[in-house]
């Protein structure tokens, strides 16, 4: 099973260095190309390989973690995906900066629907699985161990089967998945907003 991720900041990095520490072998794509993610690929060498958006894009699954705005980009002209795996670790959301120049966040709306929705919409054909987007960047690449049990990873999605091979790579990386149901309840975990976003949440040893 291949894996990639299209997207290098602060989440694209943490699920790298996830992946790395595990001895998990993935590579991992930006929009600048694979020799601006040469100190990262070094890094997190031998597992880590920095390649092109498309070719990251034909893994059998594939992480996208870029800016929600530029998402649709992102995924433009990159099927047919044929039933892969797409796990959305993006949130929706608008930064705007105030007149003391802090910025606030706000979600965006899509009229009820779940952002999720939009991303299956401009990848069709792939098997969209929410997940990975609701811790910040440091708990997540942290890893998963903290005292006493192992952080939380939720996920959501209409595909029982692209779930699990999710929710296996989750316990594979030694987080604890839990699957809140289909594409609908992405929006729990969505920041800003969702009842459980930013939670740091620990699944104890029994």
């Amino acid at each position: 099973m291949s894996i990639a991720i299209i997207g290098a900041g602060a989440i694209g990095s943490a699920i790298a260095r996830n992946l790395a520490r595990s001895g998990i072998s993935a590579s991992i794509a930006n929009s600048r190309g694979p020799q601006s993610l040469q100190a990262l690929s070094d890094e997190l060498g031998p597992y880590i390989r920095a390649v092109s958006v498309k070719e990251a894009a034909r893994a059998d699954i594939v992480f996208l973690a870029v800016p929600w705005d530029q998402v649709a980009t992102a995924l433009k002209d990159l099927g047919p995906w044929n039933a892969r795996v797409l796990v959305d670790a993006n949130n929706a959301v608008e930064v705007r900066i105030g007149a003391d120049n802090v910025p606030s966040f706000h979600a965006i709306d899509f009229g009820g629907r779940a952002s999720s929705e939009l991303v299956a919409q401009w990848a069709p054909g792939a098997r969209v699985v929410k997940a990975f987007n609701h811790l910040s960047a440091g708990p997540l690449a942290s890893g998963p161990k903290v005292d006493g049990g192992r952080r939380v990873l939720f996920l959501a999605g209409q595909d029982a089967d692209a779930k699990k091979s999710v929710s296996d790579l989750i316990i594979r990386l030694g987080f604890a998945p839990v699957d809140l149901g289909g594409v609908d309840e992405g929006r729990l975990i969505q920041f800003p907003g969702g009842p459980l976003a930013v939670i740091n949440l620990t699944q104890l040893d029994q």
